[in-house]
């Protein structure tokens, strides 16, 4: 696709500044790496420094971002934003599975696919499966019987969805997630450890995305829930009986124990682990590989390990810097009050 600085600039809701508006271009990229054909944006003003390198034919910046370029600006109300809708209209298309059913694919009795349904090479539906409208099952995946998955879904390739479980619309699931394995339960059978039964399932609202390689158990009775515009990042475990709220993000390598549950609007990053039968409030956050032992309030931002209000966990980190010269302090002190203690003694005596 080619289109014009100015057809840009409208498609963003967005003011050129600089350059022409005739300028056309025909892709996006990196401030360091873009073309004189391609576009590029700034959020984060450290790399303004690396404006006068840049060869983009424009470069999309908040509206009121203070920067004096020789670049072009296409001056937006949310850059970030606008530049990911600038990404779409620029992205190759997906390859994915076209209507209709491999030849390759084993269907079982009792399945209904929707108007323009693909399934792709070796793919398995079981008994009962049902795909709205538009779905699409890339190569390998297997999806177990009586699941519901709902209109616009997108299975990338290997992916397993088990028995029972509801996926609803424009859900889109990455390359070898696994939604709905047995939840971890067992109980103690003297020396021995006895499997208890599995049998909930996983419910994922619309527009959720599961990355590659993460998997959400199923509930032990009742359901694991995913809500509505979740996403989640690769190599992240759910167990089972977790309820998230909506609009949740998960950065990669999450784990949350089983029968936790996530208000609206929380933000786990990297490596955040969180400990069975807790209560996250809505719009609480989570800094990088935080232990999470404790129930967090509403609005929080907790961080560390274990995970602590940010400050308190800033004041004692803060603290730990200073303990070396702390204790070559202390060190001195003893060493003054022992020379003291021998003077006091020798007057005394």
């Amino acid at each position: 696709m080619e289109i014009t600085l100015g057809e840009v600039a409208a498609l963003l809701n967005g003011v050129l500044e600089g350059g022409s508006a005739e300028t056309r271009v025909n892709g996006v990229g990196t401030i360091d790496a873009a073309g004189p054909a391609e576009i590029s944006f700034l959020t984060n003003m450290k790399y303004a420094r690396r404006l006068p390198d840049c060869r983009a034919a424009a470069v999309v910046v908040d509206r009121d971002a203070e920067v004096d370029s020789p670049v072009p600006l296409i001056r937006c109300d949310n850059a970030y934003l606008s530049f990911s809708r600038l990404i779409e209209s620029f992205a190759p298309a997906i390859p994915l599975p076209d209507p209709g059913v491999h030849p390759t694919a084993v269907v079982e009795e009792g399945v209904e696919l929707g108007e323009g349904v693909g399934i792709g090479p070796f793919v398995h539906l079981g008994r009962g499966v049902r795909l709205g409208d538009g779905v699409r099952v890339a190569s390998g995946c297997f999806i177990g019987a009586e699941t519901t998955i709902g209109a616009g879904g997108i299975l990338y390739p290997n992916v397993v969805v088990r028995e029972r479980c509801v996926i609803s619309e424009r859900v889109i699931l990455y390359p070898g997630a696994v939604i709905g394995s047995d939840g971890f339960g067992y109980a103690p059978d003297g020396p021995r450890w006895r499997k208890i039964p599995q049998i909930g399932n996983v419910i994922i609202e619309d527009d959720v995305e599961i990355g590659a390689n993460s998997t959400v158990d199923r509930g032990a009775l009742g359901p694991t829930r995913i809500g509505r515009g979740t996403k989640i990042d690769n190599l992240v475990q759910i167990a089972h009986n977790v309820v998230l709220g909506e609009n949740c993000i998960m950065a990669g390598q999450v784990g949350i124990s089983g029968s936790c549950k996530l208000g609206d609007h929380v933000i786990l990053m990297g490596q955040v682990g969180v400990a069975g039968h807790l209560t996250l409030g809505d719009n609480v956050i989570a800094g990088a590989k935080s232990g999470i032992s404790k129930s967090i309030p509403e609005g929080e931002t907790w961080l560390g390990l274990p995970a602590r209000p940010t400050m308190t966990t800033k004041r004692i980190e803060a603290a730990e810097r200073a303990l070396p010269e702390k204790l070559r302090e202390l060190r001195k002190l003893s060493k003054r009050i022992e020379e003291l203690e021998r003077r006091l003694a020798e007057l005394e005596g």
